[in-house]
Order: C-alpha cells, then structure tokens, then sequence
C-alpha cells in the first residue's frame, strides 16, 4: 500500500525547511512567489493535500464565506446564478464552502470567515464599516471598500459607439434612477463618448423596471426623432421600451435601435431580441472568491479594485 506524503517529504523534495512549507500553506503571503512555485509544485508531484479541518481550527477558522444580497431581488431573476457558480467554484478549490444570505438576515447569523456583499448602497456604509470580518463588495463604490465588478465605463462606452458606427443619428442615454457609483460610470461611458464624437448628450433615468421604462417611452415617444438608440443601463429598461416602442408600431431597429446592459436573459427573451453588453459574470465570481480568500489569508490587508471587461453582443434590437 502505498505512503500517503508528509509535510517532511514535501520539505525533502522541495530542498527547503519544514517551516517554509508550513508558510506556503498557512501563510503565503509571507512567502516569495518563486519559492511557492516551487513548494506547490513539489506537493502537486507528491498528491499532498494539507489537513484542512486541522489547518482551520488551529487558525480559528470556519471555511466558510458568506455571500450577502441587500438589495430585494426577483428570486426567478437568474443574474446572480453564475456569480454564485463561480464562486463556489473558485471557493471549493480552498475547501471553503459558500453561504448565502438574503435581504433582512442578520449577518452575525452563523459563523464565516469573510463575507462578498453585493447591493451596497451608500446608506449601508455605515453598517459596512462596523462589520470586524473581511469583506469584499460586487459592485463599484465609492466609500473605499475593496470591490470587484464589470467595467461600467467601458461597457457604456462600447454601447455607445456601437450605435453610432451602425448610422443612428442620435443617441439617447435611459440610465437607472440611482446615484451610485456603478450608475455614474455607465452615464459618463455614454457621455464621454458622445462629446468625443461631437454630439450633444441626452440622459434620462427611470426606475430599473420594464414597467417604467415602457410607461417612458409611452410618454416621451414623439420627442425623439427617427433614426435614435437608446443606450439602456439594464435589460429590463430595454425591454420595457422595446414593448413601448412595438405597441406604438415604431420600427425596431430601422427607426429606433435599443441596447441593453447585462445580458442574463432578458436579451434573449425579448423580441425582437436585444443587443446588449454582457457581464463576465462566472468570471466576476471567481475573482470575488480569489480577492476574499486573499483578503482573509492576509488578516484583512486591502485587495483594492478589479474590473472585468464586457462584450458587446449583437442582436435584432439594433441595425
């Protein structure tokens, strides 16, 4: 039968010290990345695997993170389905194991390691602050709070060009009527861009509801021209107006495109169908679960921002 490895053997293979192994697995941050490279690699050859649940109690920790909704959500939305999957996918490569708490529970509820938020609004930060775990956001912010979220600026951006280079003439922005941080970069991506092309912006904001934006267009309809897109800051806003605008009989996409932002479902539940900017968002799970185990790894030190990029995906809602 054959020896399952020690630490010593990993030490013998590696040609360090016992203690610089134990450092690699409890705590890297106090190692150079050249030797973890080269520990790790001695501990993959060698199919070593540390006792966690040892490693846990002797480090007073409960491997587990707590994933934290704020926001009231419409629990057959699926938006936050691939956050989940990959952070639990990223999270059980570090034998943690996820919870989740939504809207009204008590965060003290339970132990866990760290916690990944997400619906932060600026009125939670005073509640943020108070919280003695680490923590991460999903979603950009101003307060200072280490955050890992899609690039709002660059989505608009990209939104925004697209309309122009495809012929529409104007180009009007429909953002979601909250003053966050995540809002504020998708209206600047539109209007950066508008001003660099010599066009005069147009900003609106409506609740972030199909609902609200059908019963816009409804309203405001007559005000635009034809040959106008509408830079939408959500799937649901551009859904409600695609319904606006086909109940009016309005011709989508020669007289009026529309593009969305997310692209979950919504996009490919609409007809006509919508042209959107995507979010990475399994992507955007894995790096909330990367930046909270380094976080707790480091005692709390800040991890800083990251953004990942979206794409731009075509559909019938635009020429």
């Amino acid at each position: 039968m054959k020896r399952t490895a020690t630490l010593e053997d990993v030490a013998r293979k590696a040609h360090v010290s016992k203690m610089t192994v134990s450092r690699v697995i409890n705590h890297p941050e106090l190692v150079a990345p050249e030797l973890q490279v080269v520990v790790e690699d001695a501990m993959h050859k060698l199919n070593y695997h540390p006792n966690n649940a040892a490693r846990a109690l002797a480090k007073n920790l409960t491997s587990v993170v707590k994933f934290v909704i704020l926001e009231d959500i419409d629990q057959t939305d699926p938006y936050f389905t691939n956050v989940l999957f990959g952070m639990a996918t990223e999270l059980k490569k570090k034998n943690y194991s996820l919870q989740l708490l939504l809207k009204g529970s008590q965060l003290d509820q339970g132990a866990a390691d760290g916690y990944v938020i997400t619906g932060a609004r600026t009125a939670d930060y005073a509640m943020l602050n108070e919280l003695k775990q680490p923590f991460v956001l999903f979603g950009e912010n101003r307060g200072g709070y280490d955050f890992v979220d899609t690039n709002n600026l660059l989505g608009e951006t990209m939104a925004t060009k697209y309309a122009l280079k495809a012929g529409y003439r104007n180009v009007v922005f429909i953002g979601i009527d909250v003053r966050e941080a995540f809002e504020f970069s998708r209206e600047a991506g539109y209007v950066n861009t508008m001003q660099q092309s010599k066009k005069i912006p147009s900003v609106f904001r409506v609740d972030n509801s199909a609902a609200a934006a059908r019963e816009f267009i409804q309203e405001h309809l007559g005000e635009f021209p034809k040959n106008t897109c509408f830079a939408c800051a959500s799937d649901r806003i551009a859904m409600g107006l695609i319904q606006g605008l086909v109940e009016a009989e309005a011709k989508i996409p020669e007289d009026f495109g529309v593009i969305g932002y997310d692209g979950v479902m919504l996009d490919k539940l609409s007809s006509p169908t919508i042209t959107t900017v995507k979010q990475n968002l399994w992507v955007i799970g894995e790096k909330l679960a990367e930046l909270i185990l380094r976080k707790i790894s480091q005692n709390g030190a800040p991890q800083g921002e990251v953004f990942i990029d979206p794409t731009l995906s075509e559909a019938e809602s635009t020429k």
